[in-house]
């Protein structure tokens, strides 16, 4: 029974050391980190209080809709390719690593 249970575990820890991801798209890696300036809120460039990331600029083409077409946030992009997605009030929600080229 022991033996079952030590496969078992190898087995499930294989499985998972499969779905590793690559640096490049880690939340570790500095580029995507929140922690770096560029993708923080408190850079001009990603705050709510820029008027282009303003969710009461109706002509920012950077707005994140739902599927009922309420505005949820708006996205921008850090000079190393980063693009971020902040919520209404400059919170970051998510973000997409640089593309290779």
């Amino acid at each position: 029974m022991k033996r079952l249970l030590l496969v078992g575990a190898l087995f499930i820890s294989t499985g998972s050391y499969a779905q590793v991801t690559s640096w490049e798209n880690s939340p570790f890696n500095y580029n995507n980190s929140q922690y770096n300036y560029n993708n923080s809120s408190y850079n001009y460039n990603n705050s709510p209080y820029n008027y282009n990331n303003s969710q009461y600029n109706y002509n920012a083409n950077n707005g994140v809709y739902d599927n009922n077409g309420n505005r949820i946030g708006y996205e921008t992009q850090s000079p190393s390719g980063v693009t971020n997605v902040f919520d209404n009030n400059g919170n970051r929600i998510g973000y997409s690593p640089r593309k290779r080229q």
